[in-house]
């Protein structure tokens, strides 16, 4: 008997498979393997049609519940148990206990999970596969030099993702994006290295070499301890400074643990004290702008604590810090619209550059969401932090300086100051009612501190029909003194910071103030009905007028430039007539 020999590619095609019956057994074969594949594709198609259809939501036995802490409402997303156990361990258990009514932010502890990225997720489960990463979520609106596969918004969700994922033992998953996230480390922007390290952290067990190659790569970088100690754990931190000295990268300069004084003033700093920042400083043993303070209270600090050291006049607005970082550029990252405002007020430059060729604006766009920009806000809902900032840097970029800030409005000047501050009162208590994250910013800026309480009692006698005019309640109970020239002066700053800055805001309000309220206000024979509803429907048309013109800056639309002009022509027709009507 011939010794047997060794199967190959050029044995099967020259002899066996050529055979009549090798042949037929193996078309069999492709035969059977195509219908399982076709039936696998129909039953992932039709679990996926089970999450995804609302009309079948009557099947879901348990729901999994989403808060945001950005203030959206909470979403209910219906899942079921049968389904989850059998995918997951993790939900296995839960159910196995008799949980039924699950919270999302309980379950993924350490690091906020978003609705979209559990959709992701929960998709994975129900049909095997993995979708493409969503548009507009995942995207950022910086469109001229970003590929979006690495910027923030695309890194962040996949975090999200990856550890949902983590979470649910849904391993095969994890696999997944930690290999992607791997394949894109090179490209993410430094900073952002430092939250992948912390979520592959959180999830060391399954995300053990995105963990090893993110250290690597902080080892390796120019972000000092100040930074590292405040964004990772304490036992990161020591691997990180011990593989830096190890291989003699630790004493870069800046890079090392500040001196001594530096962190008495960061500490003064993080306590809320600029007393004794002041004292430190009267000592000589720095000053801020060796100790990069200004930089570090952008970072980490609250506005008001930033606005106080600016107030000193003894740091450099525009400096840059060890990575040639300007304090905007800090501030733009940070993502704070209020510390932004302040700093452009001061004089810092809108169009210097990091290293790379960022500006604040683009540093800004590249971490913000695609769904964010351009989300459309209900009357009197905040409006994102992101795209705050992202139009206050637009409108620095548009002008030389602060310098160039309008003039308050004719209409709301006069010589007697009485009669001024009505309109200034008007105008802000609007703003804070409409737009109340832009008039945050701008009345925080100015300092505006319990200005408003005259306008509520103007606002109570006019809503309940009260005879005398919103002017007659203000001068009645209105006496300037010395501390309420101050608050004057604050209101009409604030007015001004938000014609600089949300000019279209200002537009709107200055409209609506001029052509309803002041008529609103003397009418006396307006039922207390009439006058809610009127009040209604000029706060309405303020914010309908607001978003559309926000359509148009956002998408370049033709088709919205004349929808808008349309709507804006109606709503005044429709207005005029109502006032005739009164």
């Amino acid at each position: 008997m011939e010794a047997s020999q060794p199967f190959s590619d050029s044995d099967a095609t020259s002899s066996s498979l050529c055979h009549p019956v090798a042949v037929a057994a193996a078309v069999a074969g492709q035969t059977v393997a195509a219908a399982e594949v076709a039936a696998l594709s129909r039953l992932s198609e039709q679990l996926g049609y089970l999450l995804r259809s609302p009309g079948l939501s009557f099947c879901s036995d348990a729901r999994i519940t989403v808060r945001s802490s950005g203030g959206e409402p909470p979403r209910v997303v219906p899942v079921h148990r049968c389904l989850l156990a059998a995918r997951s361990p993790f939900f296995r258990d839960k159910f196995a206990g008799g949980a039924a009514a699950l919270e999302l932010g309980e379950m993924v502890n350490g690091f906020e999970v978003g609705c979209e990225a559990l959709e992701a997720v929960l998709q994975y489960v129900y049909t095997g596969r993995l979708e493409e990463l969503p548009r507009g979520v995942a995207e950022c609106i910086d469109e001229g030099s970003c590929r979006h596969e690495a910027c923030w918004p695309a890194v962040h969700f996949m975090l999200q993702v990856l550890h949902a994922a983590s979470t649910f033992e849904i391993n095969e998953l994890v696999s997944l994006f930690q290999r992607q996230l791997l394949n894109i480390l090179q490209k993410v922007a430094t900073d952002d290295i430092l939250m992948i390290l912390l979520v592959a952290n959180l999830n060391n067990k399954l995300c053990q070499r995105l963990l090893t190659k993110c250290i690597w790569m902080v080892v390796q970088s120019d972000i000092n301890y100040v930074a590292l100690n405040k964004k990772l754990p304490p036992d990161i931190v020591e691997q990180i400074k011990q593989s830096r000295s190890n291989f003699g990268l630790d004493g870069q300069e800046n890079l090392e643990f500040p001196e001594k004084h530096v962190k008495s003033i960061y500490g003064a700093l993080d306590s809320d004290d600029i007393e004794l920042v002041k004292l430190l400083l009267e000592e000589g043993g720095t000053t801020l702008d060796n100790a990069k303070a200004l930089h570090y209270a952008v970072a980490y600090c609250d506005s008001k604590i930033t606005k106080e050291l600016l107030s000193l006049g003894l740091a450099d607005v525009n400096g840059r810090d060890h990575r040639h970082y300007t304090v905007l550029h800090i501030a733009a990252m940070r993502k704070e619209p209020e510390i932004i405002m302040s700093l452009l007020t001061m004089g810092a430059r809108p169009f210097d550059h990091t290293s790379d060729g960022r500006t604040a604006l683009q540093i800004s766009k590249r971490l913000t969401r695609s769904t964010d920009y351009y989300r459309s806000t209900e009357q009197g809902e905040p409006s994102p932090r992101e795209r705050l900032c992202i139009e206050m840097l637009e409108q620095a970029e548009m002008r030389d300086s602060f310098t160039e800030v309008t003039s308050v409005p004719v209409e709301m000047i006069s010589d007697n100051l009485q009669e001024s501050c009505i309109p200034l009162l008007n105008a802000v208590w609007l703003a804070e009612s409409l737009f109340p994250t832009e008039a945050k910013a701008a009345m925080n800026n100015a300092n505006v501190d319990g200005t408003l309480r005259f306008k509520s009692s103007c606002l109570t006698n006019l809503i309940s029909g009260n005879k005398r005019s919103a002017e007659d309640v203000v001068k009645a109970s209105f006496k300037m003194t010395e501390k309420d020239f101050s608050r004057m002066e604050a209101l009409t700053k604030t007015v001004q910071l938000g014609m600089h800055f949300f000019p279209r805001c200002s537009k709107v309000i200055d409209r609506f103030l001029g052509d309803d309220l002041s008529g609103l206000s003397i009418v006396e024979h307006i039922n207390t009905d009439e006058r809610k509803n009127r009040y209604n429907e000029i706060l309405e048309e303020m914010n309908e007028a607001f978003t559309q013109d926000k359509n148009e800056k956002a998408f370049g639309r033709s088709a919205a430039s004349s929808s808008a002009a349309s709507s804006s022509k109606s709503a005044r027709a429709a207005r005029n007539k109502r006032m005739s009507l009164v």
